[in-house]
């Protein structure tokens, strides 16, 4: 047990009930992607209960799936005699690398990449097992399936989406006749672009920003009946239970894939400003539960952490390591003030939950 996981052991007494536990995953080369990402989502409560509740279920099924092995691992953290420690999540990185082949090497891969393919999946199998058959693993949760009228229908809603999906839609407004239309698009995660010495609220802002339409992109209007310049925007029109935000710190210079250290400060509370005029409960506040985060200069070299928040302690995952962590200590992911290619520690990934 590492010097970390030993501080945490000196002050689990007083501060932790009893049936918390707190294990560190061991890495199986460079699957700390994947250990930062189940750290998250093991300490957003809701999904934690969902996956317990799920395994209990299914505890008769033989059938062996990516979500029963995530619900194995879930249960053996619980079920520890001790309350610190570390744990092997072998048969979950087997069946991962089995079941997906994009995992199936020793390469460093994107987390949140990962957190969307098991949503994904998760949501795949819950939908398959209510129909006593286990759905295609290439089936998309937002594929649109004929319905015995001959018109359209989503694929059932399952808890995972009850959690984490929201839903978006995107506003054009012809700027000759003034008519809105509007499109839906649900989303388990929400990717954000960034800007230097920003926050969220900035990148929220940036995501809701007006778009004006013109030349050669004008919009084609059905009242019209010809292309005219139009306005867009994309705002929030139902608010997830836990909201995944994803900071889009990666992208292309030429040919080469570089990371956006910029320092983006991301609140301990959050309302989201940035939703449609039907949205419900537009006011709802969030409070962040845990934050993925990238180490060094590149998507493929790097080190993936989580911080997770527990109890109104943060504690900080490291593998197989464990440690408590001041909360201003976050500070130091929000990234860098200025724009040197420097091995930087930033938050990635944001899990935020709905507060009751």
């Amino acid at each position: 047990m590492g010097a970390g996981a030993s501080r945490l052991v000196d002050d689990i007494g007083d501060r932790f009930p009893d049936n918390e536990h707190f294990f560190g995953l061991i890495n199986f080369g460079n699957t700390c992607y994947c250990n930062s990402v189940l750290q998250a989502l093991f300490f957003c409560q809701p999904f934690r209960e969902r996956v317990l509740i799920h395994r209990q279920q299914q505890k008769s099924s033989k059938k062996e799936s990516l979500l029963s092995c995530l619900c194995d691992l879930f249960y053996l953290i619980t079920t520890q005699k001790r309350k610190v420690g570390k744990i092997s999540p072998k048969k979950f990185i087997t069946k991962l690398r089995k079941e997906n082949e994009s995992f199936d090497n020793f390469i460093q891969q994107d987390a949140q990449e990962f957190l969307n393919y098991l949503l994904n999946t998760i949501a795949d199998t819950v939908q398959g097992g209510s129909k006593d058959s286990v759905s295609s693993k290439h089936e998309s949760k937002h594929e649109v399936k004929d319905d015995a009228d001959g018109g359209t229908k989503k694929p059932e809603s399952t808890w995972v989406h009850e959690l984490f999906q929201g839903t978006f839609t995107n506003e054009t407004r012809c700027l000759n006749c003034e008519t809105v239309s509007s499109k839906d698009e649900d989303f388990l995660d929400l990717s954000v672009d960034v800007e230097n010495n920003t926050s969220i609220t900035h990148c929220l802002r940036g995501f809701s920003s007006t778009e004006t339409l013109r030349s050669e992109q004008k919009y084609y209007c059905e009242v019209c009946c010809s292309k005219q310049e139009a306005q867009k925007r994309m705002r929030i029109k139902k608010l997830p239970q836990i909201l995944a935000l994803h900071l889009k710190r990666f992208k292309y210079v030429g040919q080469i894939q570089r990371k956006l250290s910029y320092r983006v400060v991301f609140p301990f509370e959050l309302r989201l400003f940035n939703t449609s005029d039907d949205a419900y409960n537009p006011e709802q506040l969030y409070d962040l539960v845990a934050v993925v985060v990238h180490c060094g200069i590149s998507p493929n070299r790097g080190h993936y952490i989580s911080l997770v928040k527990s109890h109104g302690l943060w504690l900080l995952f490291d593998d197989d390591t464990v440690e408590r962590v001041d909360a201003t200590q976050l500070e130091d992911f929000y990234g860098l003030n200025s724009d040197a290619q420097k091995n930087t520690e930033t938050g990635y990934i944001l899990f935020y939950q709905s507060r009751e």
